[in-house]
């Protein structure tokens, strides 16, 4: 049934691909589209702290709060049915605030619904006088912050074809064809961004169950070896809600600080190497928590966390800043984010009962960690893949953050790199 639901779950949860193209359709130039992506993991951060937050303060609360339900109620016959009475109400505003607010993006399809609604406002919408606007000068109102940026600026080469004599060619008939969206490098950059979907998925997935497993004690653990870990943390439900919480917490910091800070001074190209590279750490240290003393218990665990968050944050944004630099063609948008989407939900599909049995099947001969360290070697899979991702040269991505004391100012390009392409005529041959 468990199962069931996730695949359910997943069928109808297609609007990721939908609202990377929606985001890069409400912007009205293409190069903010970028950071118009900032977004979506800047409110998922939001999201890690929410609900977490909602499963461990209301799961089971017959138990929790026996003052309150009885445990001859409903929520005392059902009690998970709390916190998804709670999540389906918020799914429901939701719809209703995309539905009544939410305009249509569709070339085809925006025009006639937009006019009225917007004729309406103008008719019944009295002129309001923006005092603050005005008032503070230091205010650019002309630049747009998106998340956690003020801008990405997007660099790629330029490419001028000239004759002999300096004048410009025009085009041959060939050379006016659509280019192919799908190219090597989307192709690559798909597949880079299912293998993070995948052991990003696993680690999200495994993670409350490591922590809820039952725990062994620590004679057992210290005439054990290294790769002989039986057990979990043995912590309580409302525990688990509180950590994830944090972790929430701490995704929200480094995606508003650390990611932006990060990107600007190292290039989005430079971070995605790196964080790729290093992400496997992340997957081979957490069952060795169960190693740690009580008192050094809590520390661990935001520690590892901490590690998780930054790898994993700093790696999201900058393969969908890759993905918008690598497409041929602004109308080429949706077909990529679509072609990202689907094969980041086909990774969602697999990720959790492949990372579910293995953990069964580790718990059994007793080395829980067999789930993880599988993870991190598909994460490793994930390196290896760096060297099949074409890269231009000359090609260059700026990120500025909203942070204004975290602000390169003199992080200035110079100049930009042209290549000119010079066309001979036979008569100057």
């Amino acid at each position: 049934m468990a199962l069931a639901g996730r695949i359910l779950g997943g069928a109808l949860n297609g609007n990721i691909g939908v609202i990377q193209t929606m985001v890069g359709e409400l912007t009205t130039k293409p190069e903010w589209e970028p950071k118009a992506y900032a977004i979506m993991p800047f409110v998922w951060a939001i999201g890690t702290i929410i609900g977490p937050a909602v499963g461990g303060i209301f799961a089971n609360p017959a138990a929790s709060y026996p003052d309150a339900f009885s445990k001859q109620g409903l929520f005392g016959q059902f009690p998970w049915l709390l916190p998804n009475l709670i999540c389906a109400s918020l799914m429901l505003v939701s719809i209703l605030n995309g539905y009544l607010y939410l305009r249509e993006t569709h070339p085809d399809l925006a025009g006639a619904r937009d006019s009225s609604v917007y004729q309406n406002l103008a008719e019944q919408t009295r002129m309001i006088t923006a005092a603050g606007a005005t008032a503070d000068n230091a205010v650019d109102l002309r630049q747009e912050s998106y998340g956690t940026f003020n801008e990405i600026d997007v660099q790629k080469n330029d490419q001028w074809q000239l004759n002999a004599d300096g004048t410009s060619r025009e085009p041959s008939i060939s050379e006016k064809t659509s280019p192919k969206w799908l190219t090597k490098k989307v192709v690559m950059l798909t597949l880079a961004l299912s293998i993070y979907t995948y052991h990003s998925m696993c680690y999200d997935h495994l993670l409350p169950i490591f922590y809820q497993d039952k725990t062994v004690d620590q004679v057992s653990i210290a005439a054990s070896g290294l790769v002989d870990i039986p057990g979990g943390l043995g912590l309580a439900t409302r525990d688990v809600g509180v950590i994830m919480s944090v972790n929430g917490v701490i995704a929200l910091f480094i995606q508003a600080v650390i990611f932006p800070f990060t990107a600007e001074r190292l290039g989005v190209w430079r971070v995605f190497v790196l964080v790729t590279i290093l992400h496997p750490v992340a997957f081979f240290i957490v069952p060795y928590l169960a190693l740690l003393p009580s008192h050094l218990l809590y520390p661990g665990i935001y520690t590892c966390l901490t590690i998780r968050n930054l790898l994993s944050i700093l790696d999201y944004p900058v393969i969908l800043i890759l993905l918008k630099q690598a497409s041929t063609s602004p109308a080429y948008l949706g077909r990529i984010n679509g072609l990202a989407a689907s094969a980041g939900a086909a990774c969602r599909t697999v990720a959790p009962p492949v990372a579910g049995l293995l953990y069964e099947w580790g718990s059994s001969i007793g080395f829980t960690g067999l789930a993880w360290w599988f993870a991190g070697f598909v994460a490793i899979i994930g390196v290896f893949q760096l060297w099949f991702v074409p890269r231009e040269r000359n090609e260059s991505t700026v990120v500025k953050s909203i942070v204004p004391c975290l602000e390169n100012s003199a992080a200035e390009r110079v100049s930009d790199v042209v290549d000119v392409t010079v066309v001979c005529d036979e008569e100057y041959a």
